[in-house]
């Protein structure tokens, strides 16, 4: 930007992830102008670290597991090992594309991107290399960073940043912690032939989900040879020039060749100027209210910033509500329970709204129904086991529905739309699912719920 460029605008956003340039786009048009700050690229962790390299990462995985597998079903295919080399080359590829047309859509838009690390002035100012821009609103959007756990990073222990960067498939792997993005790595490197061991200290793997889920992951990995310790927490983790050795608490050692600590994202917002500024931090991150707002006037802040789910797809509806509602435009509170998730490690896991554990808390007594795959004819085509589950309360709406199995993450939508609009069972029974797919799983679910099960029993 030069010199006498004007500095001043309706908002102002640090961060141009998910949150930051959803938020960009939505407000240029509503008719806003709009400043976004952001030091590396705009994107974030998402485009450049995360959900898209990690899913490129799993699509290669799948391949290699297939081709693998082919004489199973009579397809005489070879597995000669991977060229870590070509995947990244693949996987840069999909985020070049993607990342030229996201920077394409914010410069259509006329939004001013300012190239620098921001730091948080006061309410409406934020300062980048010395010069300072205003905005009648400010969104602080500048979200996560990985978790150590007080781990020193390097050489053979890596975060999911450098474990994206590995030009050669490790022959032993430890994954510290049991959640989304430990299996999903687990499932990538097992596929292209490494010994996974993860270390979870909570009792299950992916803990947050249902049950059902839960069981099923484990099962599931028990099939593929994917090691897995749960319930105990790791002491120590050292290394030299020929492997790691990790440390239980229970006096375990296990050997590897690296060591992948994924126990979370924390919050990036130390050093920013928030609570110069007066904004209320809580350990790193920044509460709000269903709005979005800070306790600072005017300050909203979007994403992974704010305690909750961190997902993309959470910052985007954060972003586009922020807009809208600086817009004047009074749009509906994003509500995380109804936020899908999905984790993409073989099989698939994929929910929406409340666990059955969840719903009887909140509503007292509920109904479920659990379909099992095996009824299911494309998933025994594509040789794939696993479950639907859907938790009503007791003569209510839907309010919970938990999948597991291959490409079950491309079902969500459907099941978000019962959950977010509340339906009965005996409403979604009545729609139509094309055979074979996955998706009729969820009818023959809904119908079961609904008293009337076609391919599974009572």
């Amino acid at each position: 930007m030069p010199d006498d460029a004007p500095h001043s605008f309706d908002i102002v956003i640090l961060g141009a992830g998910s949150g930051g340039y959803a938020c960009a786009l939505r407000a240029v048009q509503l008719g806003k102008t709009v400043a976004m700050i952001e030091k590396a690229k705009v994107g974030g962790t998402c485009l450049h670290e995360g959900c898209i390299p990690t899913k490129a990462l799993l699509h290669a995985a799948e391949v290699a597991q297939s081709a693998q597998e082919g004489d199973s079903i009579g397809v005489h295919t070879s597995y000669d090992g991977v060229d870590m080399t070509k995947v990244n080359a693949y996987k840069q590829g999909v985020i070049d594309r993607l990342y030229r047309g996201l920077t394409g859509l914010v410069k259509s838009g006329g939004i001013t991107v300012i190239e620098g690390e921001g730091r948080l002035v006061d309410a409406k100012t934020v300062e980048v290399d010395g010069q300072r821009y205003t905005g009648t609103n400010v969104v602080l959007a500048t979200g996560s960073q990985p978790r150590t756990l007080g781990i020193e990073i390097g050489g053979r222990v890596m975060t999911s940043d450098q474990a994206l960067q590995l030009d050669e498939v490790p022959k032993r792997a430890v994954i510290i912690g049991g959640s989304v993005i430990g299996v999903e790595f687990a499932s990538a490197w097992r596929s292209f032939g490494t010994e996974v061991t993860i270390i979870e200290a909570l009792p299950t793997l992916v803990p947050l989900e249902d049950p059902v889920l839960s069981k099923g992951l484990e099962r599931a990995f028990r099939k593929r040879k994917i090691a897995f310790k749960t319930g105990v927490k790791f002491t120590g983790v050292e290394q030299n020039e020929n492997a790691a050795v990790v440390t239980l608490e229970n006096g375990d050692t296990i050997e590897t060749d690296v060591v992948l600590v994924a126990v979370g994202r924390g919050p990036r917002s130390e050093g920013l100027g928030f609570e110069e500024a007066g904004v209320n931090v809580d350990r790193g991150w920044v509460p709000t209210d269903e709005r979005l707002r800070t306790n600072v006037d005017g300050v909203y802040a979007v994403g992974d910033l704010v305690p909750g789910l961190q997902l993309a797809h959470r910052g985007f509806a954060h972003g586009i509500f922020v807009a809208e509602e600086i817009a004047g435009l009074n749009p509906r509170p994003i509500v995380d329970a109804n936020i899908p998730r999905v984790t993409y490690c073989d099989p698939e896991l994929a929910s929406v709204g409340l666990t059955e554990a969840q719903a009887k808390e909140k509503h007292g007594e509920v109904e479920t129904v659990e379909y099992n795959l095996g009824g299911n004819g494309r998933s025994q085509i594509i040789q794939t086991a696993g479950t639907v589950k859907v938790v009503r309360e007791k003569d209510g709406p839907i309010v919970g529905v938990h999948m597991i199995g291959a490409r079950m993450g491309e079902q969500i939508g459907e099941a978000m739309l019962w959950v977010g609009w509340e339906a009965y069972p005996d409403d979604v029974a009545e729609f139509i699912h094309a055979h074979p797919t996955q998706n009729e799983s969820l009818g023959e679910a809904a119908l079961a719920l609904a008293g009337k099960p076609l391919h599974s029993h009572a």
